[in-house]
């Protein structure tokens, strides 16, 4: 073999390496992203150890939603060491609801939620309190999110940090992928008892002369 196409050979070699890694971090950067849960703030839904894909397409058009699980950046006072592992948990309210805690129970806008994921301690769905700073209700503003584990008693969540901002949010999870026994999408819950009630502030109404 002539060195001229040993050294084409070559340069066809770095070529396919170099568009294999611009292809894949153009898809981690802007449609999906493997993460590996490293909490224990979802369980049961999700263990440590875990691993999801997160979508970084759809939410660029479709908002997230009650019941959404996001993957998102922590707020600055809750990182260690001056790295900031990601959170993820639950989206319980949007822009425009107001979020409530009566009697161990989660409220969003005057209706009591309906909440089937909470961690259970033999059979009882675990109570959702409020933490160290006694907050016991919200207002979620435009461009927010308010988020809680479903483990409610061993999560660090909105109930200590408040909503947190959507620019924050890196995506959300869709995919359990492994271990490989646990594959199978992440079905977000519907909450019928919520169906009539607005996830954003009315409009307010217009003078009559």
């Amino acid at each position: 073999m002539s060195q001229r196409p040993a050294i084409g050979c070559l340069f066809e070699v770095v070529e396919t390496i170099v568009l294999t890694v611009l292809i894949f971090l153009g898809i981690q950067t802007f449609v999906a992203q493997p993460y590996k849960v490293q909490q224990t703030s979802m369980e049961r839904t999700l263990l440590a150890d875990q691993y999801v894909l997160v979508d970084k397409l759809t939410p660029r058009w479709a908002e997230y939603k009650r019941g959404d699980i996001v993957v998102f950046d922590p707020p600055e006072t809750w990182t260690t060491g001056g790295t900031a592992v990601p959170f993820i948990k639950r989206v319980i309210g949007v822009a425009g609801d107001t979020v409530e805690l009566r009697d161990g129970k989660v409220w969003v806008n005057d209706v009591k939620l309906n909440e089937a994921y909470i961690y259970e301690v033999n059979g009882i769905p675990q109570r959702t309190d409020a933490q160290a700073n006694g907050v016991t209700e919200w207002l979620v503003g435009d461009g927010q999110l308010l988020v809680m584990g479903d483990h409610r008693e061993n999560s660090a969540d909105s109930r200590s940090f408040g909503p947190i901002e959507i620019r924050h949010v890196i995506g959300r999870a869709w995919l359990r992928y492994w271990p490989f026994d646990t594959f199978g999408v992440l079905d977000t819950p519907a909450y019928p008892e919520l169906d009539g009630t607005s996830g954003s502030p009315s409009p307010a109404p217009t003078p009559t002369s």
